[in-house]
């Protein structure tokens, strides 16, 4: 088969996944070339590997003995370590990181991003960690390598060096899925629970920075869209399993079921609707895993009362400044009336004319 053709990858995948199709999810696996055959015993192990090299022979396959490795307890498995333990990194090409000294060019940055980015499936926070590295690589700007990239580029070697070892899935139980977004990034683990009240096994983390057009949807619309991005990363997972979302937006719940949605909002419910989805609330306090993908952990307040807790009602003279607050967005636009009252709404503030005064105040607007 020639390998310089664009269908090349997939039509050797359809024939190795026909050659093998009856043993798949039983006791081998197979992608491309490489496949591993697995049990839990040792004369298990030893009949299915002669059936699979039955299948070889029958099929006129044929096998580099070099790169084989029979009867190990571990083994690299597409840039992975796997094992009874779960997946790994593996070593030998992690450890190569600790000696890479700071990028002194564009090129140098966007190749570290590609070879980190292999394994940020292991990496809490990657998209935060590596979001000063990723503005390196952006249109006009001048490529200075100062202090904050050196502690992300640092930071980032630190991780892929000390990186936990993932579950395999257990297709029998229900998968959790916790997210949470914040101003600027996204956030999701994706674990399993065997037994209740034990400590949730990670399988993959996922993590992404906003767009400067997620940037300005409110609250609601950035948790739903963190859903709608966790089961786009992990749909091979989750397509026909039960998910249990754990989400600290309590409204995410009547969102689902809300009969007049914008059509953003309505294309992501029909989205979602492939999936069998129960969404459970869980405070921010209490979903610490996610938020540590889209946050930056603060210590909590012993005192029962905060000042940072919302002014639900404001004097009059305090209402102009308000909307003049709101009304301005953050990369140098002005909002409409509509969007302006629900950036007030966001903010905690509330008034009942709220709406009427944010047309007026628009409408009145010179630069508009």
């Amino acid at each position: 088969m020639s390998f310089s053709l664009c269908n090349t990858s997939s039509t050797f995948q359809l024939y190795m996944i026909g050659i093998f199709s009856d043993m798949l999810k039983d006791c081998m696996e197979v992608f491309m070339e490489d496949f591993m055959v697995y049990t839990d015993s040792f004369d298990a192990c030893l009949a299915n590997l002669s059936m699979v090299l039955m299948r070889c022979i029958d099929t006129n396959l044929v096998l580099n003995f070099e790169k084989c490795h029979f009867m190990v307890t571990e083994g690299i498995m597409l840039g992975h370590l796997v094992s009874n333990r779960g997946v790994e990194v593996d070593k030998s090409k992690i450890n190569i990181i600790t000696s890479i000294p700071n990028p002194t060019s564009m090129w140098e940055v966007r190749s570290f991003l590609g070879y980190a980015g292999f394994y940020r499936r292991f990496i809490k926070n990657f998209s935060k960690i590596a979001l000063p590295l990723s503005k390196l690589l952006q249109k006009d700007v001048d490529f200075e390598f100062d202090q904050p990239y050196v502690e992300a580029f640092q930071e980032l070697k630190n991780r892929l060096t000390s990186a936990p070892i993932l579950q395999a899935p257990n297709w029998e139980l229900p998968f959790e899925l916790m997210c949470d977004a914040s101003n600027s990034a996204l956030g999701a683990i994706l674990g399993q629970r065997a037994k209740v009240g034990k400590p949730v096994p990670v399988i993959a983390y996922a993590s992404q920075t906003m767009d400067p057009t997620q940037l300005n949807y409110t609250t609601t619309k950035k948790e739903l869209l963190e859903i709608v991005f966790s089961f786009d990363k992990f749909r091979s997972y989750l397509l026909g399993s039960k998910i249990v979302v754990f989400s600290d937006h309590v409204a995410l719940r009547f969102l689902l079921k809300k009969p007049n949605a914008k059509s953003r909002l309505i294309w992501w419910m029909l989205h979602l609707q492939e999936f069998n989805i129960e969404i459970r609330d869980k405070k921010g306090a209490e979903n610490s895993v996610a938020d540590q993908l889209s946050r930056i952990e603060r210590e909590s307040d012993p005192m029962p009362i905060r000042d940072e807790f919302l002014d639900k009602c404001i004097l009059d003279i305090k209402i102009k400044s308000v909307l003049q607050f709101c009304h301005v967005a953050s990369r140098g636009g002005h909002y409409g009336s509509t969007q302006t009252a629900r950036k007030v709404l966001d903010c905690g503030f509330y008034w009942p004319t709220i709406f009427g005064d944010a047309y007026q105040f628009v409408s009145t607007c010179e630069k508009c």
